[in-house]
Order: structure tokens, then sequence, then C-alpha cells
């Protein structure tokens, strides 16, 4: 079966493509990306240390409570959190797109079959061929491209790190109102008790005219108050179990965390050596506006690239064959290969074209600014944690003091009772004394533990993918450190 070429022989066609992509080259780089230069400060304001420790790890930072409870409900909610097994899909979704991302400038072959009529109805052929296209990505295409899908690929490993880093922070603060709302409950059915007790000497001393009738309402009202004030704790320990069960991914709480008698977890000894430009590597916040730095400089090369003339290379083979011919003679050959350039080039849209290079240029000096705003909302947000982890532990170490002064009052207080020195009115408004300070302890201890929560929230705390993750790809990788190497 016979094959023709057209009039230009392949080497001259391919000489001069050669030729025209070498004069071409000198524009085929896109535009060099902007310099982040984040506005950081050379060290932390407030002190980052509450005791003499080693170096607290960021990607396991609530081991300091020493809960194995809490690390293992933290474990739990790694594994079936379904807001982090989203991010984890869309991950996989872009990383998928990035690895076939470059495959757009690669060569390209197609196959097809038609069938097709002459306008004078006197014959038809039955068409088949091969189409092959090389797009070559000058003037920025293919950078512009890679730029894209490397900020989108970033973009959603930010998201997998901010949902991490969400979810154990969640889980922890849920994990410590729990148990303090538990803790709370038993100290108030405590005080409760004693009112009840209260009443009921009241209840006796009005029998025998010791007391008046208003003494023993007052009682009734107080009992009836603390038990009033037990709905309180109640509803936060149901609150909390359920929102533990959602970020575990499960449709009910487990029943051991609505046992009663586990104290609260008490944060131990830690340290933070890590200093602000840590935050450029951690905090998801700031890596998630460095990718869509990165994403929208290709957006921007790629708009500029539009306003040149699209190049690249092009060959097809087409074969076809009579189905039905009037003619005694067919004039048409069996078979023809072409090859030559492919050009688009861009006329009367031009000036639209331009407006859209000046419009992508403005939203990327927007996104440049909102890198830095990110940044610097990462710096404040670190440094107010800072400040009220310090604030709040002040406040827990006066509040313990106070607890410690009344229980050594009611000691005292115990012993003059049991040598007939003082009513047993008197020890019990001792003991709710002492109760209501070892309440006012508990909150102030899960303060500080909430506060110690948001500082490495705020500093991006999130535990590492595992090393299988690593190589199967299933978690996304580590953000880079420097801003300005990682969208080169």
């Amino acid at each position: 079966m016979p094959f023709r070429l057209n009039k230009a022989t392949p080497g001259n066609v391919l000489r001069a493509c050669v030729s025209g992509i070498l004069l071409l080259g000198l524009a085929s780089c896109a535009a060099p990306l902007p310099r982040l230069m984040p506005p950081l400060p050379a060290q932390w304001q407030h002190a980052a240390a509450s005791d003499p420790a080693k170096s607290t790890d960021l990607h396991g930072w609530w081991h300091a409570f020493a809960d194995p409870g809490l690390d293992a409900v933290v474990d739990r909610a790694l594994a079936g959190n379904l807001d982090v097994a989203q991010a984890v899909e869309r991950f996989r979704a872009s990383r998928t797109l990035h690895a076939r991302a470059r495959e757009r400038y690669l060569p390209a072959l197609g196959v097809r079959t038609e069938d097709a009529i002459d306008p004078d109805a006197s014959a038809s052929f039955f068409v088949a061929g091969f189409d092959a296209t090389w797009e070559l990505g000058l003037f920025g295409r293919a950078e512009g491209t890679r730029r894209e899908s490397q900020g989108e690929l970033d973009a959603s490993a930010a998201d997998l790190h901010a949902a991490q880093v969400s979810l154990v922070a969640e889980v922890v603060r849920e994990w410590i109102e729990l148990r303090t709302a538990q803790q709370q409950e038993h100290l108030l059915l405590q005080v409760s008790q004693i009112r009840q007790h209260e009443w009921q000497l009241q209840d006796k001393r009005q029998h025998l005219q010791l007391a008046p009738p208003m003494a023993v309402d007052q009682a009734q009202a107080a009992f009836a108050q603390a038990r009033a004030a037990l709905t309180s704790p109640r509803q936060a320990i149901n609150a909390s179990a359920q929102k533990l069960a959602v970020l575990l991914g499960q449709n009910h709480p487990d029943s051991a965390w609505l046992q009663a008698g586990t104290p609260p977890p008490e944060l131990g000894a830690w340290q933070l050596d890590g200093a602000p430009a840590d935050l450029l590597r951690t905090r998801p916040e700031i890596a998630r506006a460095e990718a869509d730095v990165l994403r929208t400089a290709g957006e921007l090369a790629l708009t500029h690239a539009d306003m040149f003339p699209s190049i690249g290379l092009g060959a097809s083979m087409v074969w076809a064959t009579d189905i039905n011919n009037n003619r005694k003679f067919s004039s048409t050959p069996n078979g023809i290969v072409s090859v030559g350039p492919v050009i688009n080039l861009p006329l009367f849209d031009w000036g639209l074209r331009l407006a859209a290079t000046h419009a992508k240029d403005h939203e990327l000096k927007a996104s440049v600014l909102a890198y830095r705003q990110a940044v610097l909302q990462g710096v404040a947000e670190v440094e107010t944690a800072l400040g009220s982890l310090q604030q709040q532990q002040q406040h827990e170490e006066q509040s313990k003091l106070a607890w410690l002064a009344l229980q050594r009052a009611d000691q005292a207080t115990q012993v003059r009772t049991r040598l007939q020195l003082s009513s047993p009115l008197d020890r019990a408004e001792s003991e709710i004394a002492a109760d209501q300070a070892a309440m006012e302890l508990a909150d102030a201890r899960a303060s500080h533990s909430l506060a110690y929560v948001a500082l490495f929230k705020a500093l991006g705390g999130a535990p590492l993918p595992s090393t299988d993750a690593r190589e199967t790809g299933s978690i996304a990788p580590p953000v880079p450190v420097d801003p300005n190497q990682a969208i080169r």
C-alpha cells in the first residue's frame, strides 16, 4: 500500500523546527519567583520553659501529661478521624495529578477513525489514522505548569498537616475537659452531702429549739443549690465524651471514658527550645500561604505564556479506502504522512490576555502579602499562648497554695471538733471551703493544661508520618524550612 509525503522533506522540516526552537528558547523561562522575606523576630519575648527539662518533642508534645489513656486516645484518633482521612485522600489526589503534570509537554499519540462523504455525494470513504503532537512548553509554559502543580501539592500537604494539628489539639483538650468535669462532679457530690448533713443538723437544732426555722430553710436551700450545681459538670462530661467519639470516628463514647475516679492529666516538666524561624517549617497555615504563592506564580507564568505563540510539533498518518464510489476510477491515494510545526498565535484577543497577566500579577502580590500576614499571625498566636501559659501557671500555683492552706485549716477544725471545742457545723463549713478550693485548683490546673495545648497548636505540633507512610506517599511529606528554596 503506497504512502506519500508532502512536498517538504522530513529533513528540511526538522531543521526548520530546530532552528525556530533555538531562537525562541531565549524567551522560554518563566519570571523569577518573589522572595518572601518572612517578618520573623529573632527570639520569643516570653520565657519558653516551665521547669528545667529536656526539650519537648513537637511531634509528641502531649506525652508531657504522662497519661497512658490520653496517649491511646490520640493514637486512635489519628487512625480513625474522618477529617484527617479526607485530607489524606485529597493529598493523594493532588499527588496523583502532580505526578502526571509534566506529561502535558511530552509527545502524545492518538488514533482516530471516521467516515467521510464527498460534497457531491459521489463517493464515501472509511478513514483511519494516527495523530502525534508535542507541545514544547516554551515562553514559561512548562515552568508555569510545574509551579502550579507543585503549589497544589504543597497546599494539600499543608491542609493534611493542619488537620492533624487540629485533631491532636482537640482530642487533648476534650480529654482534659472530660476528666476535669468528672473531678468537679466528684467534689460537688461531696459538697452536696455535707450540705445535706448541715440541713439535718439544723433540723435537729430547730427541734431542740436551738436554731430558728429560718436556719433550717437556709440549710435546705444550700443543699438544693449544691445539687443543682451538679448539672454543669454532668453536661460537660456528656458533651466532651460525645466530641471525643466524633473525633475518633465512632458513633458512641467508650464506657471507660465515663467511669468516675480517674484524675485529670497533670502537666509535667517541659521546655521549648524552638525559635520563631521554626514556624516556617511547622505551622501549617504558613505552609499553606507559601503554597498559594507558588501556585499563583505558576498561574501568572501561564497567563504570560498565553501572550505568545503556542509552538509544538505535529505528525499524522492517514489511510483511507473507498466504501462506495460512483466513479469508475478513484484519484484518492490510499495513505499519506505529514510532519510539521504546530503554531497557535494569538491576534485579536491579545489585549484580553495582557489584562489577564496584569490581574495575575496583582494576585501574586496579594498572595505574598497573605504569606507575610500568616507569619505575623503565627508569631502573635505563639506569643499570646506563651504569655497565657505563664499566667495560668502562676494561677495554678496560687490556687494550690490556697487549697493547701484550707486543707490545714480543715484538719485543725477536725481536731477542735473531736475535742468538742468547735461545733459540727464549723467542721462542715471548713470541709466545704476546702472542697471549693479543690474545685478552683482543678479549674486552674485545667486552664494551665489548655494553655499548653494552645501553645503547641499554635506551633503546629503534630505527629510525624510513619516510615512506611513516607515510603508509600500516603501521608504528606515534611514542609521545607526555607520558603525561598521551597518555591524555586
